[in-house]
């Protein structure tokens, strides 16, 4: 159970714990998207803020199903293609995040400019990786902490617009997100990929939880 495959980096044991955790990640996430718009339409939200709940729902799906069946198959050129999935997956996932932040909780000219800059990243990102496949990592991995930590930009309206509980939400989510990198790049520990997805369901969870109960 421990020897790795030709068809994978990590061992057969650990595809199936990254395969699971990412699995979760893919029902919470159909759950969350669910919960969302049904708070949306209840509260008679407008279809500005249900699209962005729905991009934002749709990108976090898009994320955990891309990666769950990336390490659930074996085939190499299926799975090959998967990883590009999976990695263009995050820019959408980061952009789709900072869309109800920016166009719901905000709605300002500051948060309208760094919702273009934001998606412009993503969408060329997503070019970049589909270009190069997967090389320049550590490259990718740079712009995804950078697009994350833009936020800060907006972090004085973000304090006013979300109070307390929401800051402090979003803040953790992005620090969850960033130390869980430490584990993403040490391939040395056993299971490390599995413990990142803990990390990116921590993140996803603190941001849901921001937009679910201080935008939404």
């Amino acid at each position: 159970m421990t020897r790795k495959t030709q068809a994978s980096e990590y061992s057969l044991a650990e595809e199936i714990a990254n395969s699971i955790s990412h699995g979760i990640g893919f029902v919470l996430g159909v759950v969350g998207l669910v919960l969302l718009l049904v708070q949306a339409v209840n509260s008679g939200a407008d279809t500005t803020a249900i699209a962005s709940y729905s991009l934002y729902g749709g990108s976090l799906i898009l994320l955990f199903l891309a990666s769950t069946l990336y390490h659930a198959i074996a085939h190499q050129r299926i799975k090959r293609w998967l990883k590009k999935l999976d990695h263009c997956a995050i820019y959408l996932l980061i952009a789709g995040t900072y869309t109800p932040f920016l166009l719901v909780g905000l709605n300002s000219p500051l948060a309208h400019g760094l919702m273009i800059a934001i998606w412009s990243l993503a969408l060329s990102g997503v070019i970049f990786k589909l270009a190069f496949a997967h090389r320049f990592e550590v490259l990718s991995l740079t712009t995804y902490l950078v697009m994350g930590w833009l936020s800060l930009i907006v972090v004085y309206q973000l304090a006013v617009k979300l109070s307390a509980g929401g800051i402090t939400l979003l803040a953790l989510g992005g620090a969850v997100y960033t130390l869980g990198v430490v584990f993403y790049v040490c391939k040395r520990i056993p299971f490390n990929h599995a413990i990142w997805h803990g990390f990116v369901l921590g993140g996803s969870l603190c941001h849901f939880l921001a937009i679910y109960l201080y935008v939404a």
